[in-house]
């Protein structure tokens, strides 16, 4: 990944294309493979004296897919903050902080919504799993838990989506990289799907007679931006024929060219004026 990659996912895809991100799990292994209890799959019900569904599983990782990027919205911000003061931090520094701060969080967030869905880690991750390996019968959770990995993706720049037990990593679809001038004129049409979506629900929110400078209806608002944006930019993209993946490689191979990070900036503050202007902080 090229050493601009950051600058642009804090300066637009953190923001405001986040929503497209898919989903993360941990790998951690247990020392003693005879002290975690293991389930077994029937049907939506995970059999034995714990029971974790399917649905129990995308509750958890929708979750903390909400919550996270509400951690990086924040560290964005603190980011801009620091860098509109003049300060220069390197890019590889600035990567590292995102990741150090990301999984402090995430470690917080996990435990708080297991704790609270009153379910054991070892037995989460052990069902996560097993549904993954019949990903067929439960495309709900592979999207769910995909979608996160991909938000991990974009913070650590390790490639995790697909990621199965065992570090095993399915075999990346190979696509063609879109040159800088396609790749802008595609992200315009990502990025207007994106404002677009916002709008309407913030017009449903005022409609409904919710006051979006109250913060409670703010964060609520982005949560359900959050829910709709990537099935929504997606769509989006799949008008031009052109899929999610392409769209993030094209932009990741050409985030060294100036004209892409002055155009993905120049949307991004478009987009900001947008919102804005419907009363969106």
């Amino acid at each position: 990944m090229s050493s601009s990659t950051p600058k642009i996912l804090i300066g637009s895809a953190l923001l405001l294309a986040a929503a497209a991100a898919t989903s993360y799990i941990s790998s951690k292994n247990s020392s003693s493979e005879s002290s975690r209890e293991l389930v077994e799959i029937d049907d939506e019900v995970l059999e034995g004296e714990v029971f974790i569904t399917g649905d129990d599983v995308c509750k958890v990782f929708d979750r903390l897919f909400m919550e996270m990027q509400a951690v990086l919205a924040q560290l964005s911000h603190t980011v801009q903050q620091i860098q509109q003061s003049g300060q220069v931090i390197p890019e590889q520094q600035l990567r590292q902080l995102l990741i150090t701060e990301y999984e402090r969080a995430l470690t917080v967030k996990t435990k708080q919504a297991l704790d609270e869905a009153d379910m054991d880690d070892d037995c989460f991750e052990e069902a996560t799993w097993e549904f993954l390996d019949k990903e067929n019968e439960y495309p709900k959770v592979k999207k769910s838990v995909e979608r996160f990995q991909k938000l991990w993706e974009n913070v650590s720049g390790e490639n995790v989506v697909g990621k199965r037990k065992g570090g095993v990593q399915k075999e990346e679809e190979v696509v063609e990289i879109l040159p800088a001038e396609k790749t802008i004129e595609v992200a315009e049409v990502y990025f207007d799907a994106l404002t677009t979506t916002m709008g309407d629900l913030a017009a449903k929110f005022k409609e409904d007679g919710k006051d979006l400078r109250d913060p409670q209806v703010a964060q609520q608002l982005q949560m359900e931006f959050s829910s709709l944006a990537n099935d929504k930019g997606e769509e989006a993209l799949k008008e031009l024929g052109i899929s999610q993946l392409q769209f993030q490689k094209s932009i990741e191979a050409n985030a060294s060219d100036p004209q892409v990070g002055r155009a993905l900036a120049m949307l991004q503050m478009k987009q900001q004026q947008a919102l804005a202007s419907l009363g969106v902080a």
